[in-house]
């Protein structure tokens, strides 16, 4: 009786280790996505392919990731997989808080290093090791009304290609008893402002480690010129990009700046006719300068299931050829595009990349980042004049590169 009973438990005990090993590995995600973006769009994809998996989706608003990254992993509560902006991958790889992938990618069968276009992949580089696989690539350009350019007499088909010409431009599109600005774009007082600021400045010959330049003050005059004469609406200084587009949709701008990343969305509510065009330049035969855009997906370095994270990294990677017409990203490794939805709009999107510069990459980016928008801010709310405030902006920016 004590030998059938001995068998019986550890028969249980096998069958409670078998149940036990079943039970798929729960890998928390955080996300700037929203629900009807992204990785929210390829979990039910994803888990069905791999039962063994399963994802915990947690969005996390853009301004606040890297405080609430910061906060969790001092505490051990992160995530296994998280996105970060791609200029702040050297923040967390330099503090080691996030996983090498070097040796698992050096064995995947999916992600060949070579095959990532080199500004994503020094954005996900530290040390000569990588630390995030890019999801994809962005950058921005000038979407406008094409009805709105008919009904004033400005031709869609020539689109303004300097500042004066968009100056203009808007000048003739704001039509206030429409409630319409000629305008929409970010001026925020967070990392999208410096992102739509810094190619401007780049423009110019400046950059993120040398902002006190006349380009720079010219860029601060022009954006305080178009939020004055309200050709651009007040609320630039509040808005982001997602919002400034939002703006487009309802037809309550005639043009906007943003990145690709609109189109799903742009697809579904504008109800006009919308193209896009090449940032403007400061004059004929000025270089051209874009932002580089879009976040990678990293792997903590406190992560229990490194194996299974890197598994959803690889599948995610695996669908590049797709992202363009499922989430408007750009395809950040050599990968071919079959039938691109909005063909016009993506070629523009495509062309606009060979401009597409990284933000540093810098260990204490946002430092930067703020420096940056905050003389963005000061500026164009008149309390500082624009050379002053990107004065004081390269002080602190001196002091965190140590000059």
């Amino acid at each position: 009786m004590k030998r059938i009973a001995s068998w019986i438990a550890g028969a249980a005990a096998l069958f409670s280790a078998a149940t036990a090993q079943a039970e798929p590995v729960t890998l928390e995600i955080w996300t700037i996505d929203r629900p009807d973006q992204y990785i929210y769009l390829v979990k039910d994809e994803f888990e069905k392919e791999h039962p063994d998996i399963k994802l915990n989706l947690k969005t996390v608003q853009f301004r606040d990731m890297v405080n609430d990254l910061a906060r969790a992993m001092a505490t051990g509560e992160g995530p296994d997989v998280t996105y970060i902006d791609n200029p702040e991958v050297a923040l967390f790889a330099s503090r080691g808080l996030l996983l090498d992938l070097t040796p698992m990618i050096e064995e995947s069968k999916i992600i060949k290093k070579e095959d990532i276009f080199p500004g994503p992949l020094a954005s996900v580089t530290w040390d000569d090791k990588i630390y995030g696989i890019p999801r994809g690539a962005n950058t921005i350009a000038l979407y406008y009304n094409a009805d709105m350019f008919k009904a004033k007499g400005l031709d869609p088909d020539k689109p303004p290609r300097t500042w004066d010409e968009l100056y203009d431009a808007a000048k003739k599109l704001t039509d206030p008893a429409k409630n319409v600005y000629g305008l929409a774009f970010s001026a925020v007082a967070t990392e999208e402002g410096t992102f739509q600021f810094l190619p401007w400045l780049q423009m110019t010959g400046g950059d993120y480690n040398k902002v006190d330049t006349d380009g720079g003050v010219k860029v601060l005059e022009f954006w305080g010129k178009l939020i004055d004469e309200k050709l651009a609406s007040p609320d630039t200084l509040i808005r982001s990009q997602y919002d400034s587009t939002a703006t487009f949709n309802a037809g309550n701008a005639a043009m906007a700046i943003s990145g690709p990343w609109e189109m799903p969305r742009m697809a579904r509510e504008a109800k006009f006719e919308y193209r896009a065009a090449l940032l403007p330049i400061p004059q004929e035969g000025a270089a051209r300068a874009s932002a580089l855009g879009e976040g990678d997906n990293v792997i903590l370095a406190n992560s229990k299931h490194p194996k299974e994270a890197f598994v959803l990294i690889e599948w995610l990677y695996s669908k590049m050829p797709e992202v363009w017409n499922r989430f408007g990203f750009l395809p950040a490794s050599k990968v071919k595009v079959d039938n691109p939805q909005w063909p016009e709009i993506y070629a523009v999107f495509e062309e606009s990349m060979k401009y597409a510069r990284n933000r540093g990459p810098h260990p204490e980016w946002p430092k930067i980042s703020k420096a940056v928008y905050t003389a963005i801010q000061s500026s164009l709310t008149h309390r500082s004049e624009p050379k002053a405030a990107l004065g004081a902006a390269q002080k602190q920016i001196d002091g965190v590169l140590g000059r």
